[in-house]
């Protein structure tokens, strides 16, 4: 992150509690050296494909299925993460649960996953052609998440792609994120002024543990609770276009 600009103390001001002015001047803004975008949820408006794959793989493992509010819960956050605080399981049995899944996805394709939110795909376009590096950094499967942005046509818009290992063993937004700037680091990415795009809790974490500054979007799957640490909060994508350039 680049260091937020000097302010100057006013003769109201004893220099413990910041301005109105001086605290927007401290505040992370554009121009910014990088972008990270989380997928589900932000992108793609993946909840329909993933719940109909976690409800079979309920059934395949013996276990009820819960109501469609409550598998909401999985997407966003590591998928075995899901299958041991939202199904109950333990671990063994939440690695069963994983190979099934990702047997599922493996043969059913990117296309359930690939339902974008209206105007996210033009953004990603539109960031690309003004010259600004991004990355994605997601908590699904890093091959699933190459598949859907190739079958959506931006692969080539992100000079990283990053998600979570097949294993699981990265899965963790934190961990996901880390391993993104590793990787762009490599490819001489400025990553001096970056900034995170998502729709959960994890995604604010995440970002936090790392220092970067998260723009929470409305129209996914987290709730107004989760946004605390956000810069801002957007419900549109021309809001979201306005605070990225």
């Amino acid at each position: 992150m680049t260091s937020a600009p000097e302010t100057h103390v006013s003769p109201e001001n004893d220099g413990a509690t910041p301005t109105p002015a001086e605290e927007a001047l401290a505040t992370p803004h554009k121009p910014w050296s990088c972008i990270l975008f989380d997928l589900d949820g932000t992108i793609t408006d993946s909840a329909p494909g993933i719940i109909g794959r976690l409800s079979r793989t309920l059934v395949t493992m013996g276990y009820p299925v819960p109501a469609p509010a409550e598998l909401v819960q999985f997407v966003g956050p590591p998928i075995l993460q899901g299958f041991e605080l939202v199904a109950g399981m333990n671990e063994e049995e939440a690695q069963k649960a994983l190979l099934v899944y990702r047997g599922l996805a493996a043969s059913e394709g990117p296309q359930d996953d690939a339902v974008t939110f209206p105007g996210m795909v033009g953004l990603v376009k539109f960031l690309h052609k003004a010259g600004i590096p991004l990355a994605i950094t997601t908590s699904k499967s890093e091959v699933q998440a190459h598949r859907i942005l190739e079958h959506l046509s931006i692969e080539h818009a992100f000079v990283v792609i990053t998600g979570a290992s097949e294993d699981e063993t990265r899965s963790a937004k934190a961990d996901v994120i880390d391993e993104a700037l590793g990787r762009l680091r490599e490819k001489n990415v400025d990553l001096s002024n970056l900034v995170l795009v998502g729709d959960r809790v994890h995604d604010m974490e995440g970002a936090a543990e790392h220092g970067i500054p998260p723009i929470m979007v409305e129209w996914g799957y987290g709730s107004p609770a989760e946004a605390v640490g956000a810069i801002a909060v957007v419900h549109s994508v021309d809001q979201l276009r306005a605070l990225l350039i």
